[in-house]
């Protein structure tokens, strides 16, 4: 352990590995779901609520953009104010707004509860991860990490499922009830088993100027591309947003490098090309997954006419996938390093994307989507833990919590940006075509060019691989 960090035992007493480790994949499962949990059961919370199409569409940006935002000061708060009680209060924020949500009877309630949940997931993710790498050595961090990615990576698969399965048998408010027993299980075993563990030398000094200035930064920009659905990416609107966000941005790094005593980033944390690379993988790759699941749900329910239900099952195959993948790279890690499972991982994603654009407005489930869908989903699975122990290999465990909140941002920022950008792009191809073909059709050609810059996306990701240091991740045999 690092002399920088120092363990305070509350309460005195050892955990086993697999309850250390199923307090941080339940609160990175619930994270990463409410990501997508949302997408199925839309529709039907739209009528309830009296959405129209274009203000629904906040009910999953108020929680993508406080997410995105706040994630470098949650990552930064672990380290500072120690894992186990930056857990606790994430999780009690996120619990809390879920059950907000779950009673919401408003449109504007629901979205700002959603920002609020936002905000408690902001703060609990980074700290499971933190939790994983300050905890497990050796043999045992590969494996963990592995574990972790696969809740994380079949958190958006098994999503949809739920979401389908709840708002088609009981209620759309359920898809935020449920979370409310796994808060409390969780959160009971982490004020019981978990060990406090925190940075010595920064108690209390946290960079509020640095939070604000990135928080804001961020939230500018990714408010700017979610919107580009309703105003172009030449209005002025978009422009201004965008604007100001990089201006805030570039005023956050002068901040960092020359003003901050106690910056929030520490930019000598980027002098690790593994770490570095690894986020540059990550805005790639994470970016096109997130997007795979909105576009694959509208194709289920719009063009092959799935109801909720069985929308929701249609992913089951992808979920087994991205867990099978994770617990094959989690087992060769020690062996391999991290580079070639990422190329191997890589290459099949952007040979999934491209099988899944080849999909026409009459194709079937079982014999066009399935094996596509399950190919990409393995890739998917293989790149998340050699990504996590990437971004983590080599640093310091005082900043373990800052490397997590790194990665976790670059993941949730990539989704933003691909998709609004994927959407913008399929959109503008339906509607050209709309007047001259079915509309099922024109919403499939829309698809189809979405998968496949999805697949040129993932060749860049690749091409990215070739930066990592040769034997990153081999150490975690030793």
């Amino acid at each position: 352990m690092s002399e920088n960090t120092v363990d305070v035992l509350t309460p005195k007493r050892h955990a086993a590995d697999w309850m250390i480790l199923s307090i941080a994949c339940i609160a990175q499962f619930m994270v990463v779901l409410d990501v997508s949990i949302v997408n199925v059961a839309l529709p039907r919370m739209g009528q309830d609520l009296h959405f129209t199409y274009s203000s629904a569409q906040w009910v999953i940006n108020a929680y993508v953009l406080t997410f995105a935002g706040f994630l470098l000061l949650g990552g930064r708060m672990a380290d500072y104010f120690g894992r186990r009680h930056v857990y606790l209060i994430g999780m009690g924020i996120f619990t809390l707004a879920s059950i907000g949500a779950g009673v919401a009877h408003s449109g504007t309630q629901m979205i700002i509860v959603r920002a609020i949940q936002g905000l408690g997931g902001a703060i609990l993710s980074p700290a499971t991860l933190t939790i994983i790498v300050t905890t497990f050595h050796g043999p045992r961090l590969p494996k963990a990490i592995g574990a972790w990615s696969a809740v994380a990576g079949a958190g958006g698969a098994v999503g949809a499922l739920l979401g389908g399965i709840l708002t088609g048998l009981v209620s759309w408010r359920w898809i935020f009830f449920i979370n409310v027993p796994f808060g409390i299980i969780a959160g009971t075993a982490a004020l019981l088993y978990l060990q406090e563990m925190r940075n010595k030398d920064a108690a209390a000094k946290l960079d509020v100027t640095g939070s604000v200035l990135v928080t804001g930064g961020l939230a500018s920009v990714i408010y700017a591309v979610v919107n580009t659905t309703t105003h172009k990416w030449t209005s002025s609107f978009t422009l201004e947003w965008l604007l100001g966000g990089l201006i805030l941005l570039s005023m956050f790094c002068f901040w960092e490098a020359k003003v901050a005593s106690h910056p929030l980033v520490p930019f000598r944390i980027f002098r690790s090309r593994a770490l570095s690379t690894a986020n540059g993988i990550m805005v790639l790759v994470g970016g096109v997954f997130f997007a795979m699941w909105y576009f694959l749900t509208y194709f289920f329910q719009s063009v092959l006419g799935f109801g909720p239900v069985k929308a929701g099952v249609a992913f089951v195959p992808t979920a087994v996938a991205i867990i099978l993948g994770a617990q094959i790279s989690s087992r060769l890690l020690a062996k391999t390093g991290v580079k070639p499972l990422l190329q191997v991982g890589a290459t099949l994603a952007a040979l999934g994307f491209f099988w899944l654009s080849l999909i026409q407005h009459n194709s079937s489930f079982f014999a066009h989507v399935l094996l596509p869908s399950v190919v990409t989903a393995f890739a998917m699975g293989l790149l998340f833990a050699p990504l996590a122990m990437a971004a983590t290999f080599g640093v310091d465990r005082a900043d373990a919590g800052l490397a997590s909140g790194l990665l976790n941002t670059a993941r949730q920022v990539g989704g933003s940006l691909a998709l609004a950008i994927l959407a913008t792009v399929a959109t503008d191809r339906t509607t050209s075509l709309l007047t001259h073909v079915s509309r099922a059709a024109a919403l499939t050609s829309g698809y189809q060019r979405a998968f496949e810059i999805s697949a040129v996306i993932a060749i860049i990701a690749l091409g990215v691989t070739f930066f990592l240091p040769r034997n990153t991740g081999r150490a975690a045999k030793a």
